[in-house]
């Protein structure tokens, strides 16, 4: 596949130089010539000097055969100007925006650009290294109506069919960790004490699957 990345500090150049190493084709757009060197001496692909919402710019580094685009500038509005020139002028299928204001990056979610939060997403996990018990959202769908959640199983769960934790238009498990090793669950497995599951959990619906897991399974009610 041939990747075009907009921006060449160290995620850009990081992300170029690993999608090289995986056999994809890159081309790197940045306004300084002088970014690049942070590519290895060995870089094979594209650069261009330039700003990335240019269209010259980026059918200079192949857009128009790419199969993706990451801009990851240091500018929130470039990155979604740039990701947006890509989806609705280039038709990229995949294009990823990093931001760093997480508040525009839920709005940008919803028109169905994907983007990557960085302070959102490095303080969760400085949290989840910090608070392990801390309820962490692995992922979100553009529409923020499914969400994807990593909870550990409460002790008062222990004994009970994992399938309890799933109701109808509020949660669905998707994956068991048991013993440090994940697997896809079975109807007749029994909860214990330790295990960790991934739910699928309706967007609007959070706090109230939360509230679910705190109750006793006997008295939760679907």
């Amino acid at each position: 596949m041939h990747v075009v990345v907009v921006g060449c500090g160290r995620v850009g150049s990081g992300l170029a130089n690993t999608l090289e190493g995986e056999g994809h084709t890159v081309a790197v757009i940045d306004k300084q010539s002088k970014a690049f060197r942070r590519l290895p001496d060995d870089f094979g692909g594209k650069t261009v000097v330039g700003v990335g919402f240019d269209r010259d710019n980026l059918r200079a580094a192949g857009i128009e055969e790419a199969g993706a685009l990451a801009s990851v500038t240091n500018g929130d509005n470039s990155n979604i100007l740039i990701a947006r020139v890509a989806r609705e002028a280039f038709n990229v299928e995949r294009v990823v925006a990093r931001i760093y204001d997480s508040r525009r990056a839920q709005i940008y979610e919803r028109l169905g650009i994907p983007t990557v939060a960085t302070v959102a997403w490095t303080t969760e996990r400085v949290l989840r290294k910090i608070l392990p018990d801390t309820h962490a959202v692995e992922w979100v769908d553009p529409s923020a109506k499914v969400c994807v959640v990593e909870r550990s199983v409460p002790a008062h769960w222990g004994g009970t069919l994992l399938t309890e934790l799933e109701v109808p238009g509020m949660s669905r498990l998707v994956a068991l960790s048991r013993l440090g090793e994940a697997a896809l669950p079975d109807q007749k497995q029994v909860a214990q004490e330790g295990d960790v599951v991934w739910m699928a959990v309706a967007g609007d619906r959070m706090d109230e699957f939360d509230e679910f897991l705190d109750l006793l399974p006997e008295t939760g009610g679907h």
